[in-house]
């Protein structure tokens, strides 16, 4: 795998070296353009920033800014129309996207607002997925361990449409936290349930962060929410506007 061999540091795009020292993420011009018939549409503008390991950083905006498309272009899932983005000294769009599945299955955990849980899996076999994928070792058993962390010991056999919504979300926290990632995104994961259930994820999301000292890159629009990272980027018409 020599596309995922870990470096000391890569070539920036101005001469410079990038390297772990410059934190787990890092995002240099990052744009986003998509051509309708009538003109071309900037979702994501020149964006560059860092976040440095074991930050909880909030993407914050309103509905349509561009945050969940920049989300997707910081985690690989999406692909630029310019600029670069390393995780962890890694030039994420260097790589083939085998190489960026790869990466992000040794490194990066997600958690989004639709649960994202496969239907004919229990919530026991979600959580135990990513670790099969990975070749881990006793899949179950660090699965039925989350599970239990998240309030789930009860709920291992049922399917998705058996849980309630944030049951569904605690299955999937639990999916995210399985693998130990360094990094984990988080794409309004409360969107989907009431404020008091919502509340409940939010809680359990920054206590598993802190406990397993993954650095948490968080996307909302709820400004309270925002408030309990340690940075706010706030983001309008795809543009990063200012930080607190």
């Amino acid at each position: 795998m020599n596309d995922l061999r870990r470096e000391d540091a890569v070539q920036g795009s101005h001469g410079g070296r990038v390297g772990e020292h410059s934190g787990i993420v890092k995002a240099e011009g990052l744009t986003k353009q998509v051509t309708t018939p009538d003109h071309v549409l900037t979702i994501v503008r020149h964006a560059s920033f860092e976040v440095r390991s074991g930050e909880a950083v909030a993407i914050i905006g309103a509905s349509g800014s561009g945050k969940s498309t920049l989300l997707g272009l910081l985690a690989g899932l999406d692909v630029p129309s310019s600029g670069r983005v390393w995780i962890s000294g890694e030039d994420l769009f260097a790589l083939s996207e085998d190489g960026r599945a790869r990466l992000r299955g040794r490194m990066v955990g997600f958690v989004f607002q639709s649960f994202q849980l496969l239907p004919a899996l229990t919530a026991l076999e979600n959580v135990m997925l990513p670790l099969e994928l990975n070749g881990g070792p006793d899949p179950e058993g660090r699965a039925r361990r989350v599970l239990d962390r998240v309030g789930l010991a009860e709920r291992l056999g049922h399917y998705p449409r058996q849980l309630s919504g944030g049951e569904q979300q605690r299955v999937a926290v639990a999916r995210a936290f399985v693998t130990e990632p360094r990094l984990l995104f988080a794409d309004e994961p409360t969107g989907n349930l009431d404020s008091e259930t919502g509340e409940q994820v939010i809680e359990l999301l920054f206590e598993m962060n802190r406990e397993r000292g993954a650095t948490l890159v968080l996307v909302t629009h709820d400004a309270e929410l925002a408030r309990r990272c340690d940075r706010r980027m706030h983001i309008a018409a795809g543009e990063i506007t200012h930080e607190d």
